[in-house]
């Protein structure tokens, strides 16, 4: 894995990307090679102010399987042409090429993005469409995922772009083993919102407050209980609310609707469970609360693309020990 730090590079997305990235074969998960490369090796400063010694210049993107082009501060926002010709190069025999917040616009400059759809930082969203006609911008998702060229929104998104990469690369157990030794959410889905909207004067008082706790508490049962029906109604009641309040507040917490993020959780138990245990495929459907082996398949695809089986082969194979 190779991340490509521009000019005047985000030291906080240089050390988040690091982490994420960082080997941690000795907890037992797939060993991972991470460099940074730049337009030329050498002394490169941060928006900081920071100096760091890169020791790799665009060349080393050719053996790359997956480059991350960092955000920066630097304007003009403009790629230069080595790098604009590494990046491309690298897409063309099959590299993953990912980029968040300013590195998207790093990014549209290759034309990789023509025709697609992207994101961006929110405020930063209006300018890139501008620029940038072609690529159908998405003003509200944490990342986009467009198969073989992923974009990120801005500052954490980029944390929840990486995961979710690592999640599709390696699965979700890798995924969360990562979060968890860095004490961050192992998973906010790309459509949840890049912001939270601001509480109205009503949101502001002791009984919203209150209200906040006891979905905060529910979700902590939810989670603990998928292999049960959960019905709106009957969670909107669990928490004291009317099922139009609910799902206000619900979406003001978690960026989505009930069922999505139920759907969610589900999928995220049985992804664990299919890399992690010898569970018939019918066994984790009870367990994950899809009743049917139809019902986890059809939902898997819709997110994978692959069978549930299939889906465990890959995992199996990822954990097998490869050969010298």
């Amino acid at each position: 894995m190779l991340a490509y730090a521009p000019r005047g590079v985000s030291a906080f997305g240089l050390s988040a990307v690091s982490n994420i990235f960082a080997d941690r074969s000795r907890m037992g998960l797939p060993r991972l090679d991470f460099a940074v490369c730049a337009d030329q090796t050498g002394t490169l400063s941060t928006d900081l102010g920071m100096c760091m010694h890169v020791e790799h210049g665009p060349e080393a993107m050719a053996n790359a399987d997956l480059i991350i082009v960092l955000p920066t501060d630097h304007r003009p926002l403009s790629l230069p042409a080595p790098s604009n010709k590494a990046i491309t190069h690298a897409y063309h025999r099959g590299a993953i090429i990912a980029a968040y917040c300013t590195g998207s616009f790093l990014l549209a400059e290759t034309g990789l993005l023509d025709g697609l759809r992207a994101t961006t930082n929110r405020h930063l969203s209006a300018h890139l469409a501008q620029r940038h006609p072609a690529i159908t911008v998405d003003t509200e998702a944490l990342y986009v995922d467009e198969g073989q060229v992923v974009t990120g929104a801005g500052a954490a998104a980029g944390i929840d772009m990486c995961l979710h990469l690592l999640r599709r690369e390696h699965g979700a157990a890798v995924s969360h083993a990562v979060a968890r030794e860095g004490m961050v959410a192992p998973r906010r889905e790309s459509g949840q919102t890049q912001y939270v909207p601001r509480p109205s004067q009503a949101d502001t008082s002791s009984h919203a407050d209150n209200e906040d706790t006891r979905l905060a508490d529910l979700l902590v049962r939810a989670r603990t209980h998928l292999h049960r029906p959960m019905k709106v109604n009957d969670l909107a009641k669990q928490a004291l609310m009317s099922s139009r309040t609910f799902a206000r507040r619900f979406r003001a917490v978690t960026g989505t609707t009930p069922h999505a993020w139920l759907t969610d959780q589900r999928l995220d138990l049985a992804e664990e469970l299919l890399a992690t245990t010898t569970l018939s495929i019918q066994k984790i459907a009870g367990k994950v609360g899809f009743h049917s082996n139809g019902i986890l398949r059809t939902q898997f695809i819709k997110r994978h693309g692959i069978s549930p089986s299939a889906y465990r082969q890959g995992q199996r194979a990822l954990a097998s020990p490869k050969g010298p």
